[in-house]
């Protein structure tokens, strides 16, 4: 049997680990694309720095660098993440955004499958949304663009669900309210 295999970590910590503005700057992107955590964005940060270190690569070799990229450029084409004229200079400037935009859980979000990106990332884990009618229980997937168009739900569900009140009972609320108020008002003047 030998020894379970060891994972690689897919994510590098940063050098700086205190630095303020590196931290707000993820804490707002957190915020954004609903991560679970830094491990996340860290791991995305990582693939973008991948991408990049190939690009460089190919951009050092010089006159050759064109017929050679073209892997790299198919794939992040395929991704969604470039366009198909695109150059070494476009892959290189690519941002993480680019890449958290190309999510699972931000595509749901923005197909308007779930009303906000926590949302969204609860509906994937828990088994509601698939991909050509297959169940996805990844947010952090990256979607190609052949199956951008083939999200959906697995069965019909109401993400509005106990949000949208009737307008009788927002009225019979207020009432409520303005009744208790008045029993107050009443109690400190017989005071």
């Amino acid at each position: 049997m030998g020894d379970p295999r060891k994972l690689t970590k897919k994510y590098s910590r940063p050098s700086k680990l205190y630095d303020k503005q590196r931290i707000l700057e993820e804490k707002g992107l957190l915020r954004e694309y609903g991560l679970k955590n830094m491990r996340e964005l860290w791991r995305s940060i990582n693939m973008l720095r991948k991408i990049r270190r190939q690009a460089r690569l190919f951009q050092a070799v010089g006159e050759g660098a064109a017929k050679e990229s073209l892997p790299l450029v198919n794939k992040l084409q395929k991704l969604g993440l470039v366009k198909a004229d695109s150059t070494l200079d476009d892959i290189l400037g690519l941002t993480v955004r680019d890449i958290l935009d190309r999510r699972l859980q931000t595509i749901v979000f923005k197909k308007g499958f779930a009303r906000t990106v926590k949302q969204a990332r609860q509906l994937i884990v828990h088994g509601f949304i698939s991909i050509n009618g297959h169940k996805t229980a990844r947010p952090s997937y990256m979607v190609p663009v052949s199956e951008e168009g083939l999200i959906g739900y697995v069965k019909d569900i109401d993400i509005n669900a106990g949000v949208i009140k009737d307008e009788n009972e927002e009225y019979e609320e207020k009432e409520k309210k303005i009744s208790v108020e008045k029993k107050r008002e009443n109690k400190n003047k017989e005071k």
